[in-house]
């Protein structure tokens, strides 16, 4: 049997990666910032993620790589602190997103068991699923493989059933004047609203770290970043649309943390509510399942690219030592900060990692037969995004800004000491 990965399936993986805890953790945050423009906010995430994606295709097929992301930035800068700087943020960044998974669960998990009071349910439910994948990674890689490929399709079939009921919904009873733009915020918050939720894409990159195992990679790398991206940006502006025409904002906002559940509820009841937090519980699972080991393997390349030091590539129980710090540094994580603050703090560092892979694009345009203007384009529009992010919640969430630039500093101070140890 071939080893090698179809079309289908590295668009399955593209797919994967974004659609997971994404949506269902930061849907009801967009709406709380960009209102009636929500659909708007996630077009122009999406369409920056698409422009991004055309400097991973061109890079992936250039440098086809395992290191995935952590290749593209030594490629265009070289091993030196810069770049080491920013694949350790990557790695911190997965770790965010772990955070961000978790959270989602823990806010999910009590709607199933309401006896609890809900704040000790959260801390609970996000801390113990952490531990329950990472028993999982310890235990089989096949496995963590085979709960991601069955969460992929269910969450897409109850997805895609979740738009077909909401938009069925909207013609008994609606809220749909809540979309027009006397509702929406202002541009800049719209924007804001749109990095902020920008985490929801980031999923794409993964596709760079199959690109050695896929089939004639020249055709399909391309075609499986383009369409699986293409599909998610339809799929979360379709999402966002039935769910702002389905609840006032006001209920939005008291259900933030789990609004997609309750988008299903003024249709399907009871029965639409607890199918929509089954689906959130199976795609935040999965997520943090399939992040932990990608979390792992990027923590593995860095020490392996001697960017971070080499007791990183050394096995604990038949698994990169990264495993375990990934785990540790997210419980601690999502035990300290709010759901806003750990997805600003995704956002920033994935938009400066993006930031950093569209300049590695545009400096190796020759060498990778790509054009110059569309990872130029990439790179300013990320910079762009991340200005107007900072700006917004700088005085809206100023820990979730703190959060991230502190992490940036510790991020290119670790590389900084390691590098001036490692030359004595």
């Amino acid at each position: 049997m071939s080893s090698k990965i179809g079309l289908k399936d590295a668009v399955s993986i593209g797919i994967g990666g974004m659609v997971g805890g994404g949506i269902f953790a930061v849907l009801g945050l967009a709406v709380t910032l960009a209102k009636g423009a929500t659909p708007l906010a996630f077009l122009l995430a999406g369409l920056l993620a698409l422009i991004t994606a055309y400097s991973y295709a061109k890079l992936s097929i250039a440098y086809p790589d395992s290191g995935g992301t952590v290749r593209f930035v030594n490629e265009g800068f070289g091993k030196s602190i810069f770049a080491g700087g920013i694949n350790n943020l990557l790695w911190v960044s997965y770790i965010i997103m772990l955070g961000l998974y978790a959270s989602a669960f823990g806010s999910y998990a009590p709607n199933l068991l309401t006896m609890i009071s809900e704040e000790v349910d959260f801390h609970i439910f996000a801390s113990a699923v952490v531990i329950l994948a990472t028993v999982i990674n310890y235990y089989s890689v096949e496995v963590v493989g085979k709960i991601e490929s069955v969460a992929v399709f269910v969450k897409l079939i109850i997805l895609i059933a979740f738009i077909g009921v909401s938009i069925y919904g909207l013609t008994q009873q609606n809220h749909l004047a809540q979309l027009n733009p006397g509702s929406w915020e202002a541009p800049l918050t719209i924007i804001s609203g749109g990095m902020v939720i920008f985490v929801a894409y980031e999923g794409f990159e993964l596709i760079a770290n199959s690109v050695p195992d896929i089939e004639n990679p020249k055709i399909n790398v391309p075609r499986a970043y383009y369409i699986s991206v293409g599909f998610v940006v339809v799929l979360y502006v379709i999402i966002a649309f039935a769910t702002v025409g389905s609840l006032t904002f006001e209920k939005i906002q008291e259900a933030e943390e789990y609004v997609l559940a309750s988008a299903a509820r003024p249709v399907l009841g009871q029965v639409g509510f607890t199918i929509m937090t089954i689906a959130a519980l199976i795609s935040t699972f999965s997520a943090i399942n399939a992040s932990l080991y990608g979390g792992s393997r990027v923590s593995y390349e860095i020490a392996e690219d001697d960017e971070l030091p080499h007791q990183l590539t050394y096995k604990l129980w038949n698994q990169p030592v990264g495993l375990i710090i990934t785990t540790i540094a997210t419980l601690v994580l999502v035990n300290t900060l709010e759901l806003e603050s750990i997805s600003t703090a995704g956002s920033i560092g994935f938009l400066i990692v993006f930031a950093v892979v569209n300049y590695s694009g545009y400096k190796l345009s020759r060498e990778i037969k790509a054009s110059r203007w569309l990872p130029m384009t990439g790179f300013i529009l990320c910079l762009t995004a991340l200005a107007a992010l900072i700006q917004q919640e700088f005085s809206d969430n100023k820990t979730g800004v703190l959060v991230a630039a502190g992490i940036i500093a510790i991020c290119f101070l670790m590389e900084w000491v390691y590098k001036k140890v490692a030359k004595k």
